[in-house]
């Protein structure tokens, strides 16, 4: 099968990785960088061949890593990229020239990585967790591939996170600081900027993304113990106007750009994507043109991030948000877009998330609430669930055992009423009613699990 933009058969649920990633699970989410560095030596480091822009955040490191990858490719440079988690299948978290990566290439990959694991676990007692075999595989495989450039998300925090052992890293990219996962990462926005600024390498220019001051001033702080310039978005962007895009950097006066990502978060992501590229070029002598730029913008995909689909003549909304920044932002996005209201929200969420907080923020633009469960281990009861969108100021709110339920009745409702859709509160649902609403982008049999322990 060719490579055929945005397009792939993902037969991944017989094959091998995912089987032997199933005991992984059994580990769960371990910050530290022992283990990690143990397994990679024993590889031959294949990480260190590589070429990284890493992306660290509380929200929109994924945008931004799609974002940069696409706007990479757009100036004619081979690129890969690691994300997580996935929405639907694994092999979404690898992507090569643009495509996610082949059941093929990631067996491959996993035929290397997998005798190693197994042979430290046995000689030396450690314990390589689902997230840690994951970033091995990627870098093997990207390694094979020989890209010009990796773009590499973390997966939880910074400085202890498995992909924190990229060695060759151009520049470093900070997003938007929030508090989520405050058990591992500290419960102020200072705090959780010292965790992501932990991916900051000497020497190395760093992006700060659009943040709360204390936050801001804590990755400066790091990026001058570490001589690394600092670009801060807040004064490296001058915005003319929004919709399209009119943008001017101190290097750069930009054409409009209408971007493909609907949102103003998106906005917010693109501008940090504008931060990152004047400190490739100026910093790291790529030659990236305003062209490229705006063909990366305007043709990037990144499902189920404030993503529009129309269903039975209703119109959806289908976020990944679920804490409260990220709430916020699906909020004040939908209110600049002025949804045609009424508007009703199905939702659902892990357990270990502020729901309360979130459905409160979302309860000042919908009025009508269907609860579900996402598929995860930690998924909150649909009955808890609506009962805390009771409490939150929603007028009606109902408990349904599926997915496909609450779309039944709330297709119906947003028809009769001529109102508007939103699902919201987990990444793992977003992807699951992407699929229900035929507006995947990428063809799937059947969903994989997830970790248990992320988002």
């Amino acid at each position: 099968m060719g490579r055929l933009k945005f397009g792939i058969l993902f037969a991944m649920q017989q094959n091998s990785l995912l089987e032997r990633l199933a005991a992984r699970r059994r580990y769960g989410m371990r910050p530290g960088l022992a283990t990690m560095r143990a397994l990679l030596d024993a590889l031959g480091n294949p990480q260190d061949s590589l070429k990284v822009v890493h992306v660290a955040g509380t929200n929109g490191k994924g945008a931004v890593t799609a974002m940069l990858d696409a706007v990479l490719r757009a100036a004619g440079y081979r690129v890969c990229r690691y994300t997580s988690p996935h929405l639907v299948s694994l092999a979404e978290r690898f992507f090569v020239d643009g495509v996610v990566a082949s059941a093929a290439e990631l067996d491959a990959a996993a035929d290397v990585v997998f005798p190693v694991v197994e042979r430290l676990e046995s000689e030396k007692g450690l314990e390589v967790t689902f997230f840690e075999c994951l970033t091995a595989v990627a870098f093997v495989l990207f390694a094979r591939v020989k890209p010009d450039y990796v773009v590499l998300e973390t997966g939880l925090g910074g400085r202890l996170d498995a992909t924190n052992v990229a060695s060759n890293v151009l520049v470093s990219v900070i997003t938007h600081i929030g508090l989520d996962h405050c058990d591992w990462l500290g419960d102020t926005h200072a705090a959780i900027a010292e965790e992501k600024a932990g991916i900051i390498k000497p020497g190395r220019p760093v992006v700060c993304g659009t943040m709360p001051e204390s936050a801001k001033e804590t990755i400066e702080r790091f990026a001058s113990l570490n001589g690394s310039a600092f670009y801060s978005v807040a004064d490296h962007v001058s915005v003319v106007k929004t919709s399209p895009l009119i943008a001017t950097t101190a290097h750069r006066n930009l054409p409009p750009i209408n971007l493909a990502l609907f949102g103003a978060f998106q906005t917010e992501n693109a501008l940090t994507v504008l931060t990152a590229v004047d400190a490739l070029v100026q910093d790291c002598g790529l030659k990236i043109s305003d062209h490229a730029i705006v063909e990366g913008l305007e043709h990037v995909v990144w499902p189920g991030r404030c993503q529009r689909v129309e269903k039975d003549g209703v119109t959806v909304i289908v976020d990944g948000a679920h804490n409260p920044d990220g709430a916020m932002a699906l909020r004040d996005s939908l209110r600049l877009a002025h949804v045609k209201e009424p508007v009703g929200l199905i939702a659902g969420f892990c357990g270990d998330k502020d729901v309360l907080a979130h459905l409160r923020i979302m309860s000042a633009l919908a009025t009508r609430g269907w609860a579900v469960p996402i598929q995860n281990a930690r998924s909150l009861d649909p009955g808890d669930v609506a009962e805390r969108m009771l409490m939150a100021g929603f007028a009606e709110a109902e408990s349904c055992s599926s997915l496909e339920a609450a779309f039944g009745r709330a297709l119906a409702w947003a028809r009769t009423s001529g109102g508007t859709l939103v699902v919201c509160g987990s990444l793992f649902l977003s992807g699951e009613a992407l699929v229900a609403l035929d507006a995947f982008p990428w063809e799937v049999r059947e969903p994989d699990e997830n970790e248990l322990t992320l988002r």
